[in-house]
């Protein structure tokens, strides 16, 4: 609502200023702030849960090696804090008490936590169960699945930091150079061109002839944003989701500044 009302204002008072399509801008992605935070507490939420599954895991595997078992010890472990984590084990600990068959409570728990990598511990966990592997050494290896995969992550990140700031630099370098075609070569050519020929092939270089350059780089530069940033998610976290956050990013910034510096796209 308040974006709508910025906008609004934006249009009464500021239509034909410089300022108009920053605002615009700066008024839509407000608008859309809520979602983002969403966006980033989930992604916030779901590191806790991996991390907090790991524990979890750990636990059940310790309180198995005692002897005890697994339905017994999931009820057990339940009882400790897992944080993000807590209303799934709580659930499962539930699921268990009213008679559920385990490996059923247990699938029902990693589709409810929304994490692959629990999703896919868990399979595999209940697979190897079912075909009749001893139950510790597959816990065993399910924590040491998860935390090779955490491990994994990390180093690629870590790896690929340099990268990323490379692809962000590359990207504002090719914006410097559209906006010095646009705003100072082109009319440069222009203002030549009219004074030795009236213009070259009927296209005034300057964009106030039969042609403007500046909605043409301004698509190259929302294009190039949108597919670098992708790349570069995908790249770094292995994930679209990240890759979408790194495009809009990129996106946004570059229109500020375009239309800061030009006043218009």
């Amino acid at each position: 609502m308040v974006g709508i009302v910025i906008i609004a204002l934006d249009i009464v008072f500021l239509l034909k200023t410089r300022l108009f399509f920053p605002v615009l801008i700066l008024s839509l992605l407000f608008s859309s702030l809520h979602f983002w935070i969403d966006f980033f507490s989930e992604l916030k939420r779901q590191k806790i849960i991996e991390i907090m599954f790991l524990n979890f895991t750990r636990s059940l595997v310790e309180s198995v090696k005692s002897g005890v078992s697994i339905p017994r010890s999931i009820q057990n472990v339940s009882k400790k804090n897992y944080e993000a984590l807590n209303p799934y084990v709580k659930k499962l600990s539930h699921q268990i008490e009213w008679g559920i068959p385990t490996s059923k409570a247990l699938q029902t728990f990693a589709e409810d936590t929304g994490n692959k990598v629990i999703k896919r511990s868990i399979s595999l966990m209940v697979e190897a169960e079912r075909s009749g592997g001893d139950i510790t050494d597959i816990l065993s290896s399910v924590v040491g699945s998860v935390v090779s995969v955490k491990k994994m992550k990390e180093e690629r990140k870590a790896m690929v930091h340099s990268q990323v700031m490379q692809g962000y630099i590359i990207y504002y370098v090719f914006i410097g150079i559209m906006l010095a075609l646009d705003l100072w070569l082109f009319p440069q050519l222009g203002q030549a061109s009219a004074a030795s020929a009236g213009s070259v092939g009927g296209i005034s270089l300057g964009g106030a002839g039969s042609f403007d350059l500046g909605p043409v780089f301004f698509t190259l530069i929302m294009v190039q944003g949108f597919f670098a940033g992708i790349m570069i998610g995908k790249f770094s976290e292995g994930t679209l989701k990240t890759g979408l956050l790194h495009s809009l990013i990129m996106i946004v910034s570059a229109a500020l500044i375009i239309t800061t510096l030009k006043g218009g796209i």
